[in-house]
């Protein structure tokens, strides 16, 4: 059994991983920014963590003491096009997605290192090793952080600290339909933002990429990077095999 911290606990995807991993007998401290949304968990702590606040991220890897695995789940994403997307935007996802959880990983580093043992788990996205239009914030900030993932597997490999990279497809969360949109009357780009929904035509659920999480954790020699599903995993390999002299869809899109 595993000391579990989980940001972004509160819904979606951290949600089911706080409830598969207890269900599987781990000690599961889940966080959110607001710990009422975590009362009907059945789970060890329930602790208030704004990752974009570091007194928070402080106070609360104090309080759950000693934490084996750190999931870092906690994000959000937008719809805009680059050309006119608020700058203030792209910098509260980086502040959130990237920054955010480099910040709850170098609070629970020290410890881990002085250890001799680990487990960093970044829940990422496909759209970490590729972009999709009108989502180009949100992939940006993904693949800033499966850099600061692979680097701290690099940095931090000797001293017994193992870090994997889970990254879903589609899933069926809400996300999506929350994201804010930033569209102009008759903005130019409405016809590709109206097309998203063919990359969406095969998801996984939040139970199953729970299911990877978990079998990540528990798996004694995690490999660095881990599709969550099949459509990611084809997805990812398409990807892979493609060349890198044009840019890279998923699908074909009437654009």
């Amino acid at each position: 059994m595993s000391s579990v911290l989980i940001t972004g606990a509160s819904q979606g995807i951290g949600r089911a991983i706080a409830l598969e991993l207890a269900r599987r007998g781990h000690r599961v401290i889940a966080t959110a920014r607001r710990p009422e949304t975590l009362a009907d968990l059945p789970v060890d702590q329930r602790l208030r963590l704004d990752v974009t606040d570091q007194d928070s991220v402080d106070q609360a890897i104090e309080d759950a003491g000693d934490i084996d695995v750190l999931v870092s789940n906690a994000g959000a994403t937008v719809r805009a096009p680059l050309e006119s997307v608020p700058l203030a935007e792209v910098e509260r996802l980086y502040q959130l997605n990237t920054l955010g959880a480099l910040r709850v990983t170098q609070a629970v580093l020290p410890a881990m290192r002085k250890r001799g043992s680990g487990r960093l788990v970044f829940v990422s996205s496909i759209q970490g090793r590729l972009v999709l239009p009108i989502i180009g914030p949100y992939s940006a900030s993904k693949w800033a952080l499966e850099a600061i993932a692979e680097t701290l597997a690099i940095e931090t490999g000797h001293f017994g600290i193992k870090v994997s990279i889970v990254q879903p497809g589609a899933v069926s969360t809400s996300g999506a339909g929350k994201a804010t949109a930033f569209f102009t009357d008759n903005d130019p780009y409405t016809p590709l933002h109206q097309q998203l929904g063919t990359l969406r035509d095969e998801v996984v659920t939040v139970e199953e990429v729970a299911a990877t999480v978990t079998d990540t954790v528990e798996q004694p020699e995690p490999p660095l990077r881990v599709p969550a599903g099949a459509p990611a995993e084809r997805i990812l390999k398409a990807r892979k095999e493609a060349p890198e002299s044009e840019p890279f869809m998923p699908v074909r899109l009437d654009w």
